[in-house]
């Protein structure tokens, strides 16, 4: 078994399949059964595992909730689903439901900053049944026109981007992955060969293209999103690498001029992905918020 083969099978063990509106996701719940509940939604192209490092932090004071979105990571990638980021909200939000979820603080990293936002707009209309008590949003793309995505983002959620993600190799990916980083060894080629083996397992190339076409929907449901950003009146943190290349320093300010009354943390030094770069520090901004609202 390599190294990139044993993180994902110690991963694994940590969590269950759930059926999910006869779906299978991939989830892991860690904590004690009497915590205040965390949600978390991962990025693209990753999965959960983004937050292993983690969870020893949040756990210990809270009873947190993982899953890999459908298309990522251990959950099933169909080939009949849409890969919406709007029928990605409703797996997210009935698979916390199933596990006894009521009401929960939520935390989102890049692609699911958008799954959350869709969840922000359903609460607006009465249409969400786990009552959220706070939001922490860390670097992710949500005011798309403040942010750069890569390249082969585009060329993904474009006309050849079935073929582009049948052509890509390894190499491809960990060029790309690493250039988010503020320093590409923070993530070791364990880690990054893991991710790869995660994103094209069980068929996974074929939801590669698909899942990209959620760019087009950040400009489709803007209105929609940031609207209900610009009527949040729950707490709110922006937790945010100031060496993002992608969600870049102008969205995390955007998203503080937009939110009333929203928190901006910068995490100096570090890139798009802080809870892997730096667990520790990351996971202390993200405590640090909650602690006043969970005394």
């Amino acid at each position: 078994m390599t190294p990139a083969d044993r993180r994902i099978a110690d991963w694994q063990a940590r969590g269950q399949d759930l059926d999910v509106f006869g779906r299978r996701l991939f989830t892991v719940t860690e904590g004690p059964d009497d915590a205040p509940d965390l949600v978390v939604l991962h990025g693209y192209p990753t999965s959960s595992i983004d937050f292993a490092a983690t969870l020893p932090a949040l756990s210990a004071r809270y009873r947190v909730h993982l899953h890999d979105h459908l298309g990522y990571g251990l959950s099933e990638k169909p080939a009949d689903y849409s890969y919406s980021l709007i029928e990605q909200a409703e797996h997210a939000c009935q698979s916390w439901v199933q596990r006894g979820v009521t009401e929960a603080h939520l935390l989102a990293h890049d692609y699911g900053t958008s799954v959350a936002t869709e969840l922000l707009a359903r609460r607006e209309r009465g249409g969400l049944p786990v009552t959220l008590r706070s939001v922490t949003l860390t670097n992710g793309s949500v005011l798309l026109d403040l942010a750069k995505p890569r390249l082969i983002q585009w060329i993904l959620a474009g006309r050849f981007g079935p073929t582009v993600a049948q052509l890509a190799g390894y190499g491809t990916f960990r060029r790309n992955l690493r250039a988010t980083l503020s320093d590409p060894g923070l993530m070791p080629e364990d880690e990054v060969a893991a991710n790869w083996t995660l994103l094209t397992r069980d068929g996974g190339r074929d939801a590669i293209a698909p899942i990209s076409r959620y760019l087009h929907e950040r400009f489709k449901f803007m209105n929609r999103w940031v609207g209900a950003l610009r009527r949040l009146d729950l707490p709110t943190h922006i937790l945010w690498g100031d060496r993002d290349p992608v969600a870049r320093v102008a969205v995390a300010e955007g998203l503080a001029e937009r939110i009333p009354g929203a928190t901006l943390t910068w995490l100096e030094g570090l890139g798009h992905y802080p809870m892997v770069e730096d667990p520790a520090r990351w996971s202390a901004g993200v405590l640090d918020f909650l602690a006043p609202l969970d005394p």
